[in-house]
């Protein structure tokens, strides 16, 4: 009977692993350029660590983007993303074991007394089970292991043992979620309350993913080990155990979703991606860590028939766990990128180089690894949350054959973090691999996995401050002591042989790594598997060639640097094949047609600038600020004119003003506002009416700022525009920071514009407040004798070509003309989205109550009053009546007043 135990075979089972072969290839890496790399990891850690710690700590997570913490309830739920959080410093503890292998000791002592100090575990917040098991509990215990490490060679001797105490209290805190009669976990857990009862807010969910349930027993068995308490290892085992028992026994497959109190299988595809990954790589670790012959049985069972129904070297497809011959989709998950670093381990070298080669070739042509992509490596989901997989796989491969052209692959991937997803504030997660676009996200596991697997394939041997191969990796790249395998968990768990009675083939149990030197006695074996796949994979989805045209010899155009009215930009616009037509609002619309492309390669470069461009144009949708609003107080106007007006993405925030900004307009010299003004002294302590065009709306602002300004209107220069039909616009910066433009920018349409422009041209001064929204009257004269002309009854002028018609009072004669409503339409267009340089949005007709003239200037939501345009003057109310009476005015101007209660409640 072949048996080995893990005391006496494990040293022998890692040398042989380890040592592999010294296979190289022509071209080596220097020393001094691998030290070079190496450092660079280094600086790379500290710009993400210190970030967080500057910009995030005590939140879970760090937001690169907007430089601040994640912190659950305050953000935007993302869904079951947001499990991972706990308001437990997620991504510090995460961390801890990071900090120990890049030899920042000072740093790591440091997080180990904040972790203690800070992170309480006793928090009413329902969490994930299987993440909050391998990012916390894993951290806690592998920054007890690096501790214990150090204090032994004399550092840290304060240490105490804290964060195993910290360990053991979350394991507690875990076990009521295995707490179901097959002995799955539930997948969330309350930390405070457990999975029973309404206080938890869980415990109602009947399906959990394989590995959700399967990857528990490397954290829960170290954990018995550390504490000799044997609860943890014996309920990890007890789920491994159920899983086993409901593979699907003529293929030896497990699915990808079980439910947890039948054992039912909800979703029967198998694959070696998201739901299952984990728990077949807990099953070989867990036998190396533990020394149990059983876990090594049951993966190699499962292993045989990973490669003769997922495996179609280079890819790894799902299939049905009943039919393993039919294929269960066509696309595959990035997470697989972590198996050719397993099939290392297992010693099964060949199909890990051809499945690695295959993902670094959709790497290189999308600058990360898609988070799903098609057969023919195509994108079919495009994000990248900077996912550490394929540099794990990287680093073990490297281990394995020496072949610097590991190095190279891992220069590839340092290099694209620092070109595309470097942040002042971090790294940013890829949101679309395509475009280059960004998240506001970080995850913990970026800095407790990418950085070590990166720092250890450069990493020469005395650059370690311990030896690496004296711990296990578990899937959160924790580092668990080998030593645990003799460590008593004070009670030995019963071994149950679920495979009593079952014929086994010997020949699926290899119980020691071959010797890569003897897989590969050709040096250049390595690379014969490679080249085949590099083809197959240009032939599926070439890659563009790096020859380009005339006057495309620069990098394409890009989306955030586009200007409409940029000679060089639309030439570059018609190579790619994309029109832009100018619409009737102002706008304009982009249309790509491949075919009118010079060539594929400016095709492609085309549809890429329209992906972007719409990606551009959804984030700023998603940034849109509310309207303003531009109401004219002066005579004789006295606060009943509003205009709505579009905010700029920069200067003043008028919805932080409480009283707004007040003051006459003029017209600036030149009208475009786009050189410095010509009647600068005119314009000083004005607000300055501008016209739109010629030049960046920042542009503006700065020359009108300079001349004295307090502010400025920029008046739309297409003719007939109104906010009527076209959706708001709202001004975007110029690319440059804008931080020194201080003064409010405001945006109206033609129509509205030329209702001010009239008032200015006959009334010569004319006020107005811009602000965030309009100001009832008594707010606007607060401390002030009523304006005579709305006390006398006296009605606005005609002159100015828009006579405008009073509300109704209710005494008005029979003969007095009506102001009817006409009911618009102000839906935007459902066709193709217009795109300009400034984002816009859609105004909605509010205020239902409000008397709204023909053709009049339509209020919007908060905007209170308005102006009737274009009816016929209201006829003088007989003499015999006398004038509207105060009572009969101050009614009319209640009724105003509530109006705009009742519109500030609708925009709340």
């Amino acid at each position: 009977m072949r048996t080995l135990h893990s005391a006496t075979m494990l040293p022998a089972f890692l040398l042989l692993f380890f040592m592999g072969t010294s296979i190289r290839l022509s071209e080596t890496m220097s020393r001094d350029e691998r030290n070079k790399l190496r450092n660079q990891v280094v600086e790379m850690f500290d710009h993400a660590y210190q970030n967080y710690m500057d910009h995030a700590y005590p939140a879970d997570e760090l937001m690169p983007l907007t430089c601040r913490g994640r912190v659950r309830g305050l953000e935007p739920s993302r869904g079951d993303i947001d499990d991972a959080l706990g308001k437990f410093s997620l991504t510090l503890i995460d961390t801890l074991d990071t900090l120990a292998l890049l030899n920042k000791t000072v740093e790591f002592e440091a997080a180990v007394r904040r972790v203690v100090a800070d992170v309480r575990l006793d928090n009413d917040i329902v969490v994930s089970v299987f993440e909050t098991n391998i990012r916390v509990l894993g951290g806690l215990l592998g920054g007890h292991s690096m501790a214990v490490m150090m204090k032994e060679s004399g550092r840290m001797l304060w240490y105490q043992d804290e964060l195993l105490h910290m360990a053991k209290d979350l394991g507690l805190r875990l076990l009521p979620a295995f707490n179901t009669s097959s002995g799955l976990p539930y997948p969330r857990v309350n930390l405070r309350y457990g999975v029973r009862g309404p206080e938890t807010r869980t415990g109602t969910e009947t399906d959990t993913c394989t590995a959700c349930a399967g990857t528990i027993i490397l954290e829960f068995a170290a954990l018995s080990r550390f504490t000799g308490d044997p609860i943890f290892e014996a309920h990890a085992r007890r789920a491994l155990d159920f899983l086993w028992e409901k593979r699907q026994r003529n293929s030896n497959l497990v699915g990808t979703t079980i439910n947890i109190h039948s054992g039912e299988w909800v979703r029967r595809d198998s694959g070696v991606g998201a739901g299952i990954d984990s728990y077949y790589e807990y099953l070989m670790k867990a036998y190396i860590l533990l020394g149990d012959d059983q876990f090594l049985q049951r993966f190699n069972t499962h292993y045989a028939s990973i490669m003769k129904y997922i495996s179609q070297p280079p890819l790894l497809l799902d299939v049905h766990i009943h039919k393993p011959l039919l294929p269960a989709r066509t696309w595959m998950d990035s997470l697989l990128a972590f198996f050719p670093g397993l099939q290392v381990l297992k010693g099964d070298i060949r199909p890990a180089i051809e499945t690695h080669e295959m993902l670094y070739q959709v790497t290189k042509k999308h600058n990360f690894l898609p988070e799903a992509f098609t057969t023919d490596f195509r994108v079919h989901w495009a994000q990248h949350p900077l996912r550490p997989e394929f540099a794990e796989s990287t680093y073990f491969l490297y281990k394995a054959t020496r072949d610097p052209y590991y190095l190279e692959v891992g220069r590839t991937v340092l290099e694209n973090l620092n070109r595309f997803a470097r942040v002042p504030c971090g790294f940013a997660a890829m949101k679309d691999v395509r475009t280059g676009s960004h998240e506001d996200r970080m995850d913990s596991f970026f800095l407790a996995e990418m950085f070590k697997y990166l720092f250890l394939l450069f990493a020469e041997e005395e650059d370690l401050p311990f030896n690496v191969e004296d711990y296990i990796f578990t899937t959160e790249a924790h580092l668990l002591p080998l030593s645990l395998s003799t460590a008593s968990n004070s009670q030995a768990p019963p071994v149950v042989n679920n495979m009593a009675g079952e014929e086994l083939d010997d020949s699926n149990f290899e119980w020691t790594c071959p010797n890569t030197r003897l897989l590969f006695p050709d040096p250049a074996y390595p690379r014969n598997l490679r080249e085949p796949i590099r083809s197959a994979v240009d032939k599926s989805c070439p890659r563009p060639t790096t020859h380009r045209e005339p006057g495309m010899g620069r990098p394409p155009l890009r989306a955030q640097d586009f200007m409409a009215n940029n000679p060089e930009h639309l030439e570059l616009l018609r190579r790619m094949g994309v029109s832009l037509i100018h619409l009737k609002d102002g706008r304009v619309q982009l249309v790509q047609h491949a075919t009118q492309a010079v060539s594929a390669v400016a095709a492609e470069d085309g549809m890429r600038f329209m992906q972007e461009m719409m990606e551009l144009s959804s984030q700023q949708q998603k940034e849109q600020l509310p309207p303003r609003a531009v109401q004219i107080v002066s005579h004789p106007f006295f606060g009943r004119v509003v205009l709505t007006a579009g905010p700029a993405q920069f200067g003043l925030d008028l919805s932080k003003s409480s009283y707004g900004v007040r003051g006459f307009v003029t017209i600036a010299e030149p009208y475009n506002g786009c050189s410095e003004l010509s009647n600068g002294e005119i314009v000083a302590g004005r607000i300055a009416l501008l016209q739109r065009g010629q030049c960046m709306f920042a542009e503006k602002a700065r020359h009108i700022q300079k001349a004295g300004a307090i502010g400025g209107i920029v008046i739309d220069d297409n003719e007939g525009s109104s906010s009527d039909t076209a959706p708001l616009f709202q001004m975007a910066g110029d690319g440059r920071n804008t931080d020194d433009v201080t003064l409010p920018l405001l945006f109206l349409f033609h129509k509205e514009g030329n209702i001010l422009l009239e008032a200015l041209k006959e009334y010569k001064e004319v006020e107005v407040l811009l602000s965030d929204k309009a100001r009832d009257r008594e707010a606007i004269f607060k401390g002030k004798a009523l304006p005579g002309t709305l006390l006398d009854g006296s009605k606005y002028p005609s002159s100015m070509g828009f006579p405008l018609c009073s509300e109704p009072s209710g005494t008005a004669g029979a003969e007095e003309e009506d102001c009817s409503t006409e009911e618009k339409d102000h839906s935007s267009p459902t066709s193709s989205e217009p795109v300009d340089q400034s984002p816009v949005t859609t105004q909605e007709q509010t205020a239902e109550d409000s008397v709204v003239g023909k053709d009049s200037v339509q209020p919007v939501e908060g905007l209170g009053s308005y102006v009737p345009v274009d009816v016929e003057e209201e006829p003088a109310v007989d003499s015999d009546s006398g004038s509207q009476s105060v009572d009969s005015l101050m009614a009319d101007w209640q009724e105003d007043l509530e109006a705009f209660k009742q519109m500030e409640k609708d925009e709340l």
